[in-house]
Formats: C-alpha cells, structure tokens, sequence
C-alpha cells in the first residue's frame, strides 16, 4: 500500500464504513461526508448497490477517498476498481483475493485477529491489516497482544467501534485509524437522515481531532 494512502487515512482516524441499499442514497451520503469534514468512506459489498454507488460518489465527489469493503473474490475487486475505489478492504485474509488485488496494483487490507493470520500476511507482503471483528476478537487487549510481536504491523480495527472506545485503539502504537458504522448507521442512510449523519460525522470528527 502506497504511503501516501496510508497517511492519507492515518489523517481521517476514522473510516465510515457503509452499507447502501438503494443507489439514490449515494450521492447524498457523499455530500454529507464531505461537508462535514470527513471526505473518505469504506462502501461495502453487502448489497447490490455497491459498485454503481461507489461510482456515482466518485463522479460527484472526486475529491472523496473511496475503498470497497467487504470485498470476498476477484470478480468483486474488477466491479469495485471499475466504479473508482482507490483501495480494497475484506473481512478475512483470502490469499487468492490478496495476490490479484496486487496483480491489479491496488491497495488491499485483508482483516485478521491472530498471530497466524498476521504472519499469512507478512508473507504476503502486506504490513497494513485489519484487526476484525475489533471486539469481538478480545478489542484493545487482543490488538496489544499482536502489535508487540510483529513491529513492522500496523492496524484498522473495525467491529464493534463507537464513540466510547475509538480513542482506546486509536491511543495504541501503530493504530493508523479505525473503521465504524456509528455515525453512518443503515437504519440513518435509509431513512434520509442527513442532517443527523451530518451531526454525528462532525461529532466524529471533533471526538479523534
């Protein structure tokens, strides 16, 4: 992963991870992030709107740093480069899907929470990973058992995150950001609430400034 993408996260601390159900939320949902001082999301492929989403808040919103999340296959990470993400994330390590994303020469974070899976990592070049699910898989305690082995490691924990605990992991060494859903809830996409969103991205923000 590039450096300049890295630090480029490192600055937001916090990385929106969204689920779209309807590709008419999209470009709302972009304006709102941007407008409130958090220009970066992670759009998820849980739904079929992803891809065209991730496309239409690229066309609207250039200056937006756009991933695709939860992407499972190779076949999921042409659609997501098609539509403009500048990086790819996946819940788990699949090594088939690390070694195309490479081959494409586009940024992968694969998820992982323990030492094997780590190391999978390390032997695939890669030193930027996702520590997922966060706390489901031990939170803080968990990360800072992994962190102290492997110094080259950094991390974007994701699950389970919210306003209570960003800052523990965001405290850690080697913590570059984290990602969350708290402030981009599906229930608040679906429902239009983009003032609201707009409240909890700035709260966001001011909470990890």
């Amino acid at each position: 992963m590039s450096t300049q993408l890295i630090e480029k996260l490192k600055s937001y601390k916090v990385i929106p991870v969204i689920q779209i159900n309807n590709v008419e939320q999209a470009v709302p949902l972009a304006k709102t992030l941007v407008e409130n001082g958090l220009p970066v999301a992670e759009v998820t492929f849980r739904t079929e709107a992803a891809a065209e989403s991730i496309r239409l808040m690229r066309e609207a919103y250039p200056e937006l740093c756009i991933g695709a999340g939860t992407v499972l296959n190779a076949k999921q990470v042409d659609q997501a480069m098609a539509a403009g993400s500048e990086f790819i994330v996946s819940p788990g390590l699949n090594p088939n899907t690390v070694r195309y994303c490479q081959e494409k020469n586009i940024p992968i974070v694969p998820g992982v929470n323990n030492p094997s899976q780590v190391e999978q990592g390390l032997e695939l070049g890669l030193t930027f990973l996702k520590f997922f699910p966060a706390e489901a898989s031990g939170g803080v305690s968990m990360l800072k058992s992994l962190l102290a082995p492997y110094v080259d490691v950094s991390f974007m924990p994701t699950g389970g995150i919210g306003k209570a605990n960003v800052n523990d992991y965001l405290g850690l060494d080697r913590v570059l950001c984290c990602g969350g859903t708290w402030m981009v809830s599906p229930a608040m996409i679906e429902a239009g609430e983009w003032d609201e969103i707009g409240r909890l991205v700035r709260e966001a923000v001011e909470l990890v400034s």
